[in-house]
């Protein structure tokens, strides 16, 4: 440890934001590493900017830190210079906290955000001297552990990861750590303590899972290799965000992150129920924190960081029941310290105005809003409740208390999307430019500017439209050249995601377990290149795919049956199949599904607060 000190000390002095890698942050927390019992890495496969802006990482962290029996380190992907230099130097990954490289901790936990970080974590694995597969690595090697939201799709990387944790980490982690104490107390093997493991509910250890497959490519069936599994593996999920661990810190950088405040979260689940958004499928049912506790927590979260802003997080903060209530007491509470309170959603609706209204004085750069498509007709598919006369009235608002600055966001590529539907986000987009400018001169602040994003829809599993395929890349340049084209004023600007990663994205969204060595071969390509841009990127994987003979079609654009065996059918979230291709079906028909609050859908989902509270329960 002390020559890897001696050769980091050298590299910090020449590489870009050195306070990315030495830790000692304000609230982190440093134990002696020889005697803690269990010794876990939290690996983020992204920078540390985007790593420290990710409440899990901090929930975690304490979580697992405040028994004395075990440790949890950060780790980060190192910028490319950093590794380059640590490359150069033969210094291998190591933790913020003690230095530790990687492979000398006993597990390595993944947080899986969004696909296209896969092969971030061959990138970390490389650079911490760790094979690539489960089965190339030794019996001394750490256990390689992930979850997260793509986790329920776990096979494009199930050869890469030992153990996945499906569902919300808290009480997973806590039992995921006790069985590794276990492991090390009774000196078992890796897969005694694998099949220990594959007996709980929430973990899915993919060496005891055989997929076979038809002659077309698509799944046959999933043959279980340990009579100890589970037939399909069960989400877990927290029954009392009231109960489970609180959070009343964080760990404050150094340096500019891409979130720099407190953050509170209010609830968990979202009762909207639109159907691209797989987090709304995947976190229900609804649990609402207290309003007494939300308040404590805020408190001790800016006694503890010295944060002059507080944010109310959730997947629908303005769902949550006396929002209005709670955030006019906690402004109350901080305006005397100068600690804001903001919300990190909006949504074009009454209670968004509401809410506002209570927090007039606190000013934004500028505001964000989703209508997501740009027809009535077209947000009815997609079961997102929102109208052009809610943006009316939202905007009316919002620019007569002196906001100017707005952004919209937009998704092109949704099912049953027409050219009009297109060229409708055009349309709304100067109807918020009128909207700001036919007023009274008197009335008209700031200087206007609205930013129109849109997105690549990619169908992702455990939604409705996880069957539908996605547009072909030539369909999607054609619907942004029809808005680059159309869009003219320069007080909006349009933004765009590029369709390239878009479809990669959809690949590794959809895919099954034939894509792992696609995956490792398109890394170690990339690895040797000295440019990255996103042409690169794209071309690297089709190479890749070509390689192994592979048709990212097949996963990509393929539209699928309801009787087909899924690769992710083998997880069950509680959400049914049966509530997935009603709302298909619905959605074809531009049927709307009113909010759970108001109407239970009988969407699987135990234990849900909602379920038979209404007269039309199924």
């Amino acid at each position: 440890i002390l020559i890897n000190r001696k050769k980091l000390e050298k590299i910090l002095k020449l590489v870009e934001k050195p306070a990315r890698y030495i830790g000692m942050e304000k609230n982190s927390i440093v134990k002696d590493f020889d005697k803690t019992k269990v010794k876990f890495a939290f690996c983020f496969p992204d920078t540390y900017e985007l790593a420290m802006s990710y409440l899990g990482l901090h929930i975690l962290y304490f979580l697992i830190n405040q028994n004395e029996d075990y440790l949890c380190e950060r780790a980060f992907l190192p910028n490319y210079d950093m590794e380059k230099k640590m490359r150069e130097e033969g210094l291998e990954l190591f933790s913020l906290e003690n230095k530790e490289e990687l492979k000398n901790f006993d597990a390595i936990g993944f947080t899986l955000q969004y696909e296209l970080s896969f092969p971030n974590i061959l990138r970390m694995l490389d650079l911490a001297n760790i094979e690539y597969k489960s089965e190339d690595r030794k019996e001394s090697d750490p256990i390689i552990v992930a979850g997260g939201p793509c986790a329920v799709n776990p096979e494009p990387i199930a050869e890469i990861i030992d153990v996945f944790q499906i569902g919300e980490g808290e009480e997973m982690m806590l039992k995921f750590l006790e069985l590794v104490k276990i492991k090390k107390e009774k000196n078992q093997t890796k897969d005694e303590f694998l099949e220990a493991l594959a007996k709980e509910d929430g973990f899915y250890v993919p060496k005891f899972y055989k997929p076979h497959y038809n002659e077309d490519g698509t799944v046959k069936n999933y043959e279980k290799l340990n009579p100890n599994c589970k037939d399909r593996v069960k989400r877990n999920y927290i029954s009392s965000v009231d109960k489970m661990f609180q959070i009343d810190r964080m760990i404050v950088p150094y340096i500019d992150v891409v979130h720099k405040r407190a953050v509170v979260e209010i609830f968990r689940g979202c009762t909207k129920g639109c159907r691209f958004c797989q987090a709304g499928m995947l976190y229900r049912p609804i649990r609402e924190k207290s309003e007494e506790n939300i308040k404590n927590i805020a408190k001790t979260m800016i006694d503890n960081t010295g944060y002059d802003d507080v944010s109310l997080f959730s997947l629908s903060t303005c769902d949550y029941t006396n929002l209005r209530e709670v955030a006019g007491e906690m402004k109350e509470y901080f305006v005397k310290n100068n600690v804001s309170v903001s919300l990190p959603s909006l949504r074009l609706d009454s209670p968004s105005i509401d809410v506002l209204k209570d927090l007039s004085d606190v000013r934004k750069s500028s505001l964000t809003f989703a209508p997501e498509a740009g027809s009535q007709r077209l947000r009815d598919v997609i079961n997102k409740n929102v109208t052009e006369e809610n943006l009316v009235d939202v905007m009316n608002y919002v620019f007569g208390e002196g906001w100017s600055k707005i952004k919209l966001y937009f998704m092109i590529g949704l099912p049953t999307e027409t050219e009009e539907d297109i060229r409708g986000i055009k349309e709304l987009a100067y109807l918020v430019r009128d909207l700001f400018f036919k007023r009274d001169r008197e009335d008209i602040k700031g200087d206007f500017r609205l930013v129109v994003s849109t997105s690549c829809f990619v169908p992702k599993p455990f939604t409705p439209f996880q069957w539908f395929k996605q547009d072909s890349i030539d369909e999607f340049y054609e619907k942004i050249g029809i808005l680059r084209s159309s869009i003219k004023d320069k007080k909006v600007e349009y933004n765009y995601h590029d369709p390239e990663l878009s479809y990669i994205e959809a690949v590794l969204a959809r895919g099954d377990r034939k894509l792992a060595d696609a995956l490792i071969y398109a890394y170690k390509e990339e690895s040797k290149a000295e440019k990255l841009d996103n042409e690169f990127i794209y071309e690297n994987y089709l190479n890749a795919f070509k390689e192994f003979d592979l048709d990212p079609d097949f996963y990509a654009r393929r539209e699928r049956s309801y009787d087909e065996v899924l690769p992710w059918d083998i997880i069950d979230v509680g959400v049914s199949k049966e509530f997935l291709i009603r709302e298909y079906e619905k959605s074809m028909k531009a049927e709307t599904t009113k909010d759970c609050r108001i109407s239970c859908n009988a969407c699987g989902i135990e234990n849900c607060e909602m379920r038979g509270k209404h007269e039309n329960f199924v």
